[in-house]
């Protein structure tokens, strides 16, 4: 399957999600509003309590798609100027990821990178990739946000 057909199909997946998400949070809502229109205290709370779902899950998925623009962007814009990192060659397992050793070689040159220039929002992406490779997932999502806020400004 080619990158570009791989792309698409995931971009269909997240739309389908967001789809349903909505779907689920109108369904919630009017759940509420009968609970509410009840009159009984008991069910006016449930139904004032069960309104603030929709509203948290939409926050949560705004975030989410915003940070996942933003990390397609700086993915672009490195790779536009040669910066994304190589892993092409790297040894890996039957299941397709990097070998540990290897990442956490290609994690060591990449924090080298940074400490020598970390002022530059390409590096802290670069170094989001390396621990993403290396399975440092927490690590990674600070690292790529500070390589936001950095390229932003």
């Amino acid at each position: 399957m080619s990158d570009g057909a791989r792309a698409l199909r995931i971009q269909l997946l997240i739309a389908f999600m967001c789809v349903a998400l909505i779907v689920y949070f109108v369904m919630l809502g009017r759940a509420a509003l009968v609970f509410i229109s009840s009159g009984r205290p008991a069910a006016i709370g449930l139904g004032v309590a069960i309104l603030i779902l929709p509203a948290i899950g939409s926050w949560v998925m705004v975030a989410t798609l915003r940070a996942g623009l933003a990390h397609q962007r700086l993915g672009r814009l490195a790779r536009e100027q040669g910066m994304e990192l190589d892993v092409s060659e790297l040894p890996r397992m039957p299941s397709g990821r990097i070998r540990r050793d290897a990442a956490d070689a290609l994690f060591a040159t990449v924090r080298d990178e940074l400490e020598s220039d970390p002022d530059n929002w390409r590096r802290w992406y670069r170094l989001a990739r390396a621990y993403d490779y290396a399975g440092d997932r927490t690590r990674a999502r600070e690292a790529m946000k500070k390589a936001v806020q950095m390229e932003a400004s």
